[in-house]
This record gives structure tokens, sequence and C-alpha cells, in this order.
């Protein structure tokens, strides 16, 4: 058996966003600023072993969304751009310059990079929508559940309609019974509340659904990561990314999923980050 990983020594932040809005965030390590943007349905903390690998260069800051830990609520009025202020002001508090965003965390750091030029971007698998590649028609059905207050279901359809359970095409049972495993473990009650931020979200990424040209406006040395076992529908706009933001390029990795940052392989992509960022921190 291998040694269990030694725990992050986190240090807890708090910002104000433009808004009011009060932002936590988790810091570790030493060097050059790094801010990570988390996806939908995780908290800042998930992304610990991705900022194990980091620390030994840089200072990671990780921040907890809207919604999340000791974070404000998202807000009746949410928009992306209340998630790139968050961001905006976690940057400027600890000086840093390079951003990585997961999901649609990258997806904030994609219109980050629109309002705020940075010493590096990287993106995994961003929730970016181009010529309709993200098909949203799932999301009525899933807010309607969570409103009703049946999380499994809900769960259920968002596992099976996302396809982001490796589990293939299975019958809705299956992905009944992976549900129930997720919202009654041992972190059920925090994924039960973390679903409550995803009709906002996801509806962002459909609002956002574009031919993709406002991305060209990018100015900001940008890697664009993937897995190759990632739904297409996720993956096959990063080619499109790479062409149409001028500093872009795009690395599909073999063997990885949706959840390796945080979940299967943060060490693989740890090493593609700390690969691309500038080793002094100033711009690239």
């Amino acid at each position: 058996m291998g040694r269990k990983a030694t725990p992050v020594a986190w240090e807890s932040g708090l910002v104000t966003s433009r808004d009011g809005t009060r932002i936590s965030f988790l810091s570790a390590g030493d060097g050059p600023g790094l801010v990570v943007i988390p996806g939908n349905g995780r908290r800042a903390h998930h992304y610990e072993a991705l900022a194990r690998e980091l620390s030994g260069t840089h200072r990671v800051h990780v921040i907890d969304r809207r919604g999340r830990g000791g974070s404000g609520p998202q807000g009746p009025e949410y928009r992306i751009d209340d998630d790139v202020d968050d961001a905006l002001a976690v940057l400027a508090h600890t000086r840093s310059e390079a951003v990585f965003g997961h999901s649609y965390g990258g997806l904030v750091g994609l219109h980050l990079a629109l309002r705020h030029e940075l010493a590096a971007l990287v993106v995994y698998e961003p929730g970016v929508s181009i010529g309709g590649s993200f098909d949203g028609r799932w999301l009525p059905e899933y807010t309607r559940l969570l409103g009703a207050g049946r999380h499994n279901a809900a769960m259920a359809t968002f596992l099976k309609r996302t396809r982001l359970a490796p589990i293939g095409d299975v019958p809705m049972p299956v992905f009944r019974a992976l549900a129930h495993l997720l919202l009654h473990g041992s972190d059920g009650a925090e994924t039960r509340a973390l679903m409550a931020t995803t009709p906002a979200e996801v509806g962002e990424v459909v609002r956002l659904d574009s031919d993709g040209g406002r991305y060209a406006r990018i100015t900001s040395p940008t890697l664009l990561l993937g897995g190759d076992r990632t739904p297409v529908y996720l993956t096959s706009v990063l080619p499109e990314l790479a062409r149409i933001i001028p500093t872009a390029r795009c690395v599909i990795l073999e063997g990885l999923d949706h959840n390796a940052p945080d979940l299967n392989a943060p060490a693989v992509v740890a090493d593609r980050i700390g690969s691309f960022l500038p080793s002094g921190g100033g711009r690239r």
C-alpha cells in the first residue's frame, strides 16, 4: 500500500467582490501566484491534490465560488460576470497573474481573460458551447426535480444527460443507483447542497452559446487541455477555440476524463499547468 498523501497546509482568505459579496478562498505553497477556479459541483477543497502538486513552485489560491463554503450566495440575478468579478478580486488581493479553470471554472477563466490580461491562462475542458455543441435540454427537468426536493432523480438526470459518469449508456435505474451513492455517502450532504448552484451555471453555458468569435479578443497566453475519455461535446470545442484565440494551443491528454484535475489525475494535469506557467511569475 502507498503512503497516504500529506494534507495540504491550507490558509484561509477572504475578499469582497465588486458587488459586495464576500468570497472565500484557500491558499497553499510558495512562489508566483496561481488562482484556481473550480467547476460546477466542486468546492475549493476538491482541488487539494492539484494544489499539493503545484505548491512546491507556486502559491496556489483556490476559490470557493458563490454558493459554496464561506462565500456569499449566487443571488437571483447571477451571471458569469459575477464569478469573473470574484476571481479578479482574488487575483488583485493575492497579486497573482495566472489562472487555471476547470469545466465551468474554465468558462469563467476565458471570460476573465476577455477583461484582464494574464501572464498565463490554463483551462481544462471549459464549459463552452459553440454552435449548440452543449445540449442543455435536460436543464428544465433537472431544475423542476430539484425544486420539488427530488435530489436523487435530479442527480440521475444530470449524470445520464451529461454523460460524465464513467458507466456508459446504461438504463436509468443504474444512474439512480449511482445518484443514491453520491447523495448518501460521506460527502452526500455537501453534494446535495452544491446541486443548487447547477441551474444558474448551466443556464449560463446555454445562454453564452455562440460561434466562439468573442474569444478572439483574448490576448493572454492560453493552454486548452482535455482528456480523450471525456464526452466529445466537451472536447470538440477545444481545437476550435485554439483556432479562434490567437495565443492558444490545445493538448488532448491520453487516458484522462473530465474529472482529471480534481479526482483522477491531478498530478498529470498539474505537470501540464506547471510547465506552461511563467517560472518567475512575470508575463511570458
